[in-house]
């Protein structure tokens, strides 16, 4: 293949990584938000569990048809990994969480330690993820609402968003490892801000006004003028972009 359509076959790839990422993230939040103001679900970290319970079948699957190779990540890093992002789940949106510069250098570290591809670490932390998130999860809730997610009020209309859900949050974590293992830390961080604004966008048309006042306005105009800022100082000799490239990528500790 010439050099010049490799460059556009991944040019593609990569778009189509960044589209599915996008489209993936910003619905997964609009549904998730319709389920706790219209049908007044409070079980934010139970329902991640359930999504990390699908990915992790999902994976499953993709290993029995050849697309994800064996391969092994030492337990300690596993319990450091899944306390980190579960402490993250808690405290913020999941899909927003990922994309950190902080979560990117750690995901690529431990990819190049342990020779992971992006898929690879999403079928050894997913599991237990799940496990994790639907064991104390409902716990949390209850702590916080005085809500059993168990007696919960289900009904057809509920149900329908809770599987909307459960399949938009599979798309989102597959296509944000293949994002992460694609492309470089400032366009990763773009990634971010741009699901960001574009989450606020999508709040104002689905849930009124008050979703979007001036604050939210100012914060979307520095955020922008941010990740201006951010690309050009990172590209720059010493900047986060190359830094993480001059990375050592500890072979000696597989031997």
């Amino acid at each position: 293949m010439a050099p010049a359509s490799r460059a556009e076959k991944k040019a593609a790839v990569d778009a189509a990584a960044w589209v599915f990422n996008v489209v993936t993230s910003v619905g997964v939040i609009i549904v998730n938000k319709t389920l706790m103001t219209a049908y007044d679900f409070s079980f934010a970290t139970t329902l991640t569990g359930l999504h990390f319970a699908t990915t992790t079948l999902t994976t499953a699957v993709l290993r029995m048809l050849g697309y994800v190779q064996a391969s092994h990540l030492p337990l300690p890093e596993l319990l450091k990994f899944v306390f980190f992002a579960n402490f993250s789940v808690i405290g913020m949106n999941v899909s927003l969480m990922w994309n950190s510069v902080g979560f990117y250098q750690y995901v690529h570290f431990l990819q190049r330690k342990y020779s992971l591809s992006s898929l690879n670490l999403l079928g050894h932390t997913a599991a237990a993820q799940a496990a994790s998130l639907l064991l104390f999860g409902p716990v949390l809730g209850y702590s916080l609402t005085n809500n059993r997610v168990d007696r919960y009020a289900y009904n057809a209309g509920s149900l329908v968003n809770v599987h909307i859900s459960v399949m938009f949050a599979v798309g989102t974590n597959l296509s944000q490892f293949i994002c992460i293992g694609r492309f470089t830390a400032v366009p990763f961080q773009v990634l971010g801000h741009m699901k960001t604004i574009l989450v606020l966008i999508m709040e104002f048309f689905f849930f009124g006004r008050e979703a979007l006042n001036v604050h939210v306005v100012v914060g979307m105009v520095i955020a922008v003028v941010g990740m201006i800022w951010y690309g050009n100082a990172s590209s720059k000799p010493g900047g986060k972009e190359r830094l993480i490239h001059s990375l050592p990528t500890n072979k000696t500790d597989n031997r």
